[in-house]
């Protein structure tokens, strides 16, 4: 079975989860670094050879990110097929966006550029959702508090910002909205779209004032999320005793 939780008992899948959220935090810190301080040379000219190593960074960080949110759905379930249909789901990604995003030269030519990554966003955008969804039962689902809440709170909030990101460059990418102004689709538009939707998350104006009224609307409903989310787990986490006190 692809799943953990036929492997572990209830102290050793605890262990699991707290390793699998600490990965997935430490590379999300590294995509949104990388997006928020490096995006300025792709904006400026995406094929320079600075940009290119940029894009090459960030692409592979991006298969990592992918491999381990699939590293850490087998936490939550043993059901083969969900994990399997993810898992393939997830190379297709990673494999179809490199050879489409490789920067030195084209691996194969995409006549409709826009549709294959509206494809890319469109299966990676739902897959973030069900390992938030997932995430968020097991946090909230607990009896005790325990280092892994703590991550897995970290882990939820941080990828509300990525898969929020994913969205709105969803968006761009189908022509239904914009941030304001021209970016090049592809890794530029996301790494912006990246940066607004953590701006909202964070409670910080957006850069970007004049993006279209649904951008705008989904990041007030952002913002909400962000804001009731940390109020919910502020109040979860301190309510719940340690395992070693007597409930």
């Amino acid at each position: 079975m692809l799943g953990k939780l036929s492997f572990v008992g209830s102290s050793g899948l605890q262990q699991e989860k707290q390793k699998d959220y600490r990965n997935v935090v430490l590379i999300q810190v590294m995509i949104i670094t990388m997006g928020l301080l490096l995006s300025g040379p792709l904006l400026e000219d995406s094929r320079s050879e600075l940009s290119k190593v940029i894009i090459s960074v960030f692409s592979f960080f991006g298969a990592l990110y992918a491999f381990l949110l699939w590293d850490l759905l087998r936490n939550f379930t043993n059901s083969n097929l969900l994990i399997r249909v993810i898992l393939f789901v997830l190379i297709g990604i990673v494999v179809f966006g490199i050879l489409i995003e490789f920067p030195y030269y084209k691996i194969i030519e995409i006549e409709n550029r826009r549709a294959a990554l509206l494809i890319i966003h469109g299966l990676l955008f739902p897959i973030e959702v069900i390992v938030i969804a997932f995430t968020i039962r097991d946090i909230f689902g607990s009896e005790f508090l325990t280092p892994d809440k703590l991550w897995g709170s970290a882990c939820v909030y941080l990828m509300t910002g990525i898969s929020f990101g994913s969205l709105y460059d969803l968006i761009c990418i189908s022509g239904y909205g914009n941030l304001g102004i021209e970016l090049e689709l592809g890794i530029p538009n996301y790494a912006e779209c990246v940066g607004h939707s953590l701006s909202l998350l964070g409670g910080i104006d957006s850069r970007y004032p004049d993006a279209t009224y649904l951008i705008k609307n989904l990041g007030v409903l952002e913002g909400l999320w962000g804001s009731l989310f940390t109020v919910l787990i502020i109040g979860k986490l301190l309510g719940l005793p340690k395992p070693n006190e007597n409930s």
